[in-house]
């Protein structure tokens, strides 16, 4: 019986796996390098943000948007009170939160976070988009926080915290065209757009000029500012986990360069960091690490 139980786990997180592997490839990348019980967590975890996220991006009526959200938030509560649900992504996710310390609260942040895109309001500051990264993916660096950090006593929320809104505003200045084009959101700050004189209309006719790329390069700057200050802590983190966690960064770092190559075209064309960069950006990681001579584990 138990033999039994353990396959079934084995297939839940294959399918949690399946889903991080389409979806996300630099994640993928970055995290299947970790040890298989760790690696797993964070494909159980990756499967409720894409679900929470696909609630809102792939359902085009609003109703359902917020029907199926509930839905899931009932779920929720009721994995918080220990109620089996069976599907593979929360018997996956009950054997994370029976293995690590977790805390449901950034699942629940998770979700408000969709909530804030379903009623969406064009943030009016840079203070106002980062309150909303941190509940879409601040909350994301919390929840895998137990799992990459799971022997350290010290307090990493922020830098978790970082890391996802670093992230959040990472996705934002790749998919200026697409996020306009096909969901009509402006995730780019209102007072940002007026100090450089640069018009709603003028995003709409994807105009690349010194004005937009002055606004990009404010925003991708303060990104690689919250980069920093996670990687300055990466020390602190599993052993293990301190290689793959910090090429998930680089990676997605990576994805600001992109764009600049591309002379700041995130209109046309989603800019992405090519397998050959990935595995220049592993290497950049691993001589960081041996630079703090923290590097262990690398295989």
């Amino acid at each position: 019986m138990r033999e039994t139980k353990q396959t079934n786990l084995e297939e839940d997180y294959q399918y949690c796996e399946k889903i991080i592997k389409h979806h996300s490839k630099s994640f993928y990348y970055a995290f299947s390098k970790l040890p298989k019980p760790k690696a797993q967590a964070i494909y159980a975890v990756y499967t409720f943000c894409r679900l929470a996220d696909d609630t809102v991006d792939t359902i085009e009526v609003k109703e359902e948007k917020i029907n199926q959200l509930n839905h899931l938030e009932e779920e929720l509560k009721r994995f918080e009170k220990g109620e089996p649900i069976e599907k593979p992504m929360w018997r996956a996710l009950r054997d994370v939160f029976e293995r690590y310390q977790m805390n449901i609260q950034p699942f629940f942040d998770q979700l408000q976070g969709q909530r804030m895109d379903i009623d969406f309001v064009a943030p009016e500051t840079l203070e106002d988009l980062e309150n909303y990264s941190a509940f879409v993916a601040g909350s994301v660096g919390l929840m895998l926080l137990p799992i990459i950090a799971s022997k350290t006593k010290k307090d990493l929320q922020h830098q978790a915290n970082s890391l996802g809104v670093a992230m959040q505003i990472t996705n934002i200045l790749r998919d200026v065209g697409e996020d306009l084009r096909d969901i009509n959101r402006i995730y780019i700050p209102q007072e940002l757009l007026k100090k450089e004189n640069y018009s709603i209309e003028s995003l709409r006719n994807n105009e690349i000029n010194e004005n937009f790329i002055r606004i990009w390069e404010t925003l991708a700057v303060r990104a690689e500012n919250l980069y920093d200050q996670f990687s300055d802590s990466i020390h602190h983190f599993d052993a293990e986990s301190r290689l793959p966690v910090l090429v998930s960064a680089n990676v997605y770092r990576g994805i600001l360069d992109a764009v600049r190559k591309k002379e700041y075209d995130c209109f046309s064309k989603r800019q992405f960091v090519t397998p050959v960069e990935m595995q220049k950006l592993t290497l950049q990681s691993k001589k960081i690490l041996k630079e703090k001579n923290i590097l262990v584990n690398e295989e």
